[in-house]
């Protein structure tokens, strides 16, 4: 009798867990979700709500700007507040936010909510990876359960487009906001009652002179390129921004260096690899976040696709971050992160080259072979980056790493649509505008090829 019991007591404890992983991963994929799917709605948006091509991009930059600008402090917030706070804090902002999205009455409004639910998506990610710690603390398992993690958000890049286009052609571009209500709810609910508070560290430092010439440096440099074409590139409104932009970068350099309690370490950039890295990881998501905003206006405005098809002709270059991931954890494990990091932005150069060539009339077969070697790049790419960048640190210092890398994904997120915006705005046709966009991440990638051959897996540097 007593077995029996160990037995149920083992099983039940065993479901929890997997209850809580389950809940912790919802979490983050619909972080990533909203992302993805607010893609295909753009055309939708800006036809009911207007804004023109700058006005889409602040749709999605009111987003990343403030997800890149906060992530390394909520990492912070996680350790001196608990981890679990912090998680239901963000969940409970990101759920406010997006249901307010779903009834918004003027572009402004949007753009507004969308950077509140930055700062949910913020607090999120490092609190989420948090408690996945705490609740797997042995490496075997813990690992198991990050793998499973990851495979729920890679499902959720996948399927943005394509359940956004479907809800955008049967209930409209306000109901793709809703769909992060449920999730939601599911996540609250099984994290509030399974997931323990981590232990709180009160006395944890914060940053805001850094987390404040963050934001201003991210949000100057993104306001510079996506109004640049409308005031005009020498304006004072333009140059001030630059500007701007500049004194927030060195200014944050000087106050990480001298601070108490840095957001970023510069100890951690003594190590070549880890400077790449994050290089590496701005490339990989200038080019990603791009294409997503780039291909799913091409598929709708210039070739008159319908959302949910625009979606579907998405999936070729989606499905490979959902599966791939894993083949590629493995390969980093036999054979280390260079080769694999070198290839892949060296596919998804390729696969963007190809896409160069697609026009209006375009058989879809070459758009396919693109999509595809984009997809599997990128897939190549992002887990052999966190790889490399994580093993290149001692182990003490592998959390700041890691949120550094996430920022600097994020600020290329920012970058990506920003710099293509303004592309986009400035040319004469949006094929043509479209074709010098894709020249542009082609060679961004190429350039995370050669970084990647000359500085990843070498010997570190002291």
């Amino acid at each position: 009798m007593e077995h029996t019991l160990q037995i149920q007591a083992k099983q039940a404890g065993k479901l929890s867990k997997m209850l809580l992983l389950i809940g912790l991963s919802l979490g983050y994929f619909m972080v990533l979700l909203d992302t993805t799917v607010v893609s295909v709605a753009l055309p939708a948006i800006r036809a009911d709500l207007g804004g023109g091509i700058a006005g889409l991009q602040w749709v999605v930059n009111a987003y990343t700007i403030v997800f890149a600008g906060l992530l390394l402090s909520m990492g912070a917030f996680a350790d001196k507040l608990g981890a679990k706070r912090v998680y239901i804090g963000g969940l409970g902002l990101f759920l406010a936010a997006s249901a307010f999205s779903a009834f918004v009455p003027s572009l402004g409004a949007l753009i507004g909510l969308r950077a509140i639910l930055g700062i949910g998506g913020a607090a999120l990610l490092p609190a989420s990876l948090t408690l996945l710690a705490y609740a797997y603390p042995e490496p075997s398992e813990r690992a198991r359960a990050l793998g499973i993690w990851a495979a729920v958000t890679g499902a959720a890049m996948a399927a943005g487009p394509v359940v956004g286009g479907l809800l955008v052609d049967s209930l409209g571009w306000r109901s793709i906001f809703l769909l992060n209500v449920p999730l939601g709810l599911i996540s609250l609910v099984m994290t509030s009652l399974l997931v323990s508070e981590t232990r709180r560290k009160p006395q944890t430092g914060f940053d805001p002179a850094g987390q404040i010439t963050a934001i201003a440096g991210i949000a100057s440099l993104s306001y510079a390129l996506m109004e640049g074409d409308q005031y005009g590139w020498h304006s004072t409104v333009i140059l001030s921004a630059f500007i701007l932009a500049l004194l927030s970068a060195i200014l944050f350099l000087i106050v990480e260096a001298k601070g108490r309690n840095p957001l970023l370490p510069m100890l951690i950039f003594r190590n070549a690899a880890v400077s790449a890295g994050m290089l590496a990881g701005m490339a990989v998501n200038i080019g990603l976040s791009g294409i997503l905003f780039i291909l799913p206006l091409f598929f709708q405005q210039a070739r008159g696709l319908s959302a949910h098809i625009a979606g579907l002709a998405l999936l070729p270059m989606m499905l490979p971050l959902a599966f791939n991931p894993i083949f590629t954890g493995r390969l980093v494990g036999r054979i280390g992160a260079r080769i694999p990091m070198t290839s892949g932005f060296g596919l998804g150069a390729l696969g963007m080259l190809l896409l160069v060539w697609v026009d209006t009339d375009t058989n879809y077969m070459l758009t396919l072979a693109g999509l595809l070697l984009i997809g599997f790049g990128v897939s190549f790419t992002i887990p052999a980056l966190m790889a490399a960048v994580i093993s290149s640190v001692p182990k003490e210092m592998t959390g700041a790493a890691s949120g550094a890398l996430n920022s600097s994904r994020q600020l290329g997120a920012t970058l990506g649509v920003a710099i293509l915006g303004s592309i986009l705005s400035g040319s004469e046709s949006f094929a043509g505008g479209m074709h010098i966009s894709l020249m542009v991440t082609a060679a961004v990638m190429l350039g995370g090829s050669l970084l990647s051959l000359a500085f990843i897996g070498r010997r570190k540097s002291n």
